[in-house]
């Protein structure tokens, strides 16, 4: 076997891991990889509310599409403008996509990708009930999206990219897909100090957005080769206090924090 087709069958390895715990949270089979049963890989809605979510945000989506599967609100960066197109990688229930749609009115489109089939099919069924018209759910993978060039005026993520095992590729997808001057606005998982083998492999660990979490240093080489200027990556040192939460007893809070990433793709 060649370097290449190890590698690749290394990734789809762990989507197959990720797509199906994801699988089994859209549908309640599964209470979610963390044994607390709280996290961004766990159905706990609530939880959104301690990662930058406002009441009020949580009242304003459709019943089912807040699964507290986040690690941060990336509409604290996006300021987001009537009439924008907009896209969100790893749409999970939908919830980013329906508090995008309100932002962006009639004028606007939100697009959620996600490349697990039980999540895209509840998510289109919240838009269902919720009569919700501006707002579709594609199945595709977010290192090859299933959106054209130029679509989108800004990019969403929340604690999605961190479970990819090809980050760069994704972020070259989000900077073909994006317009000139567009901008990328994310909320996800860092690594802030080398993860202890045992944690690093651990299969709870990874689909639970802490072992393959990337440094700040590897992102933002990504994002500048990808061709992102104005990047700007923030951690949020109080977030270690609910990732102690996802894995109790690991000590991944020592390891990993959320981070609030901003970059835009230039004019020119």
């Amino acid at each position: 076997m060649t370097r290449a087709n190890n590698q690749a069958e290394k990734h789809e390895l762990v989507r197959a891991a990720v797509r199906k715990q994801y699988g089994k949270v859209a549908t309640g089979t599964s209470s979610g990889c963390c044994s607390s049963g709280s996290g961004c890989c766990s159905p706990d809605a609530s939880a959104s509310l301690k990662v930058g979510y406002s009441a009020k945000d949580l009242v304003a989506a459709p019943e089912g599409a807040n699964l507290g599967l986040g690690c941060g609100n990336p509409h604290a960066l996006a300021a987001l403008r009537p009439g924008e197109t907009v896209l969100d990688l790893g749409a999970g229930g939908g919830l980013d996509c329906f508090l995008a749609a309100k932002r962006v009115g009639k004028a606007g489109r939100v697009i959620g990708v996600d490349m697990t089939a039980e999540m895209v099919g509840k998510a289109r069924e919240n838009a269902r009930r919720a009569k919700t018209k501006n707002v579709e759910f594609r199945l595709g993978e977010i290192e090859h999206l299933p959106v054209a060039d130029g679509e989108v005026d800004v990019i969403l993520s929340n604690c999605v990219i961190n479970l990819s095992p090809d980050k760069p590729a994704v972020f070259r997808e989000a900077f073909r897909v994006l317009k000139r001057g567009g901008r990328l606005a994310i909320s996800d998982v860092v690594a802030t100090a080398k993860l202890p083998r045992k944690l690093a492999r651990d299969a709870a660990a990874l689909t639970g957005c802490i072992a393959g979490a990337a440094t700040v240093d590897a992102l933002h080489a990504w994002l500048k080769e990808a061709g992102f200027r104005q990047i700007r990556i923030e951690v949020q040192e109080e977030s270690r206090a609910a990732i102690a939460e996802w894995l109790p007893g690991s000590g991944a809070e020592k390891y990993a924090a959320s981070a609030m990433i901003e970059a835009t793709k230039p004019r020119r």
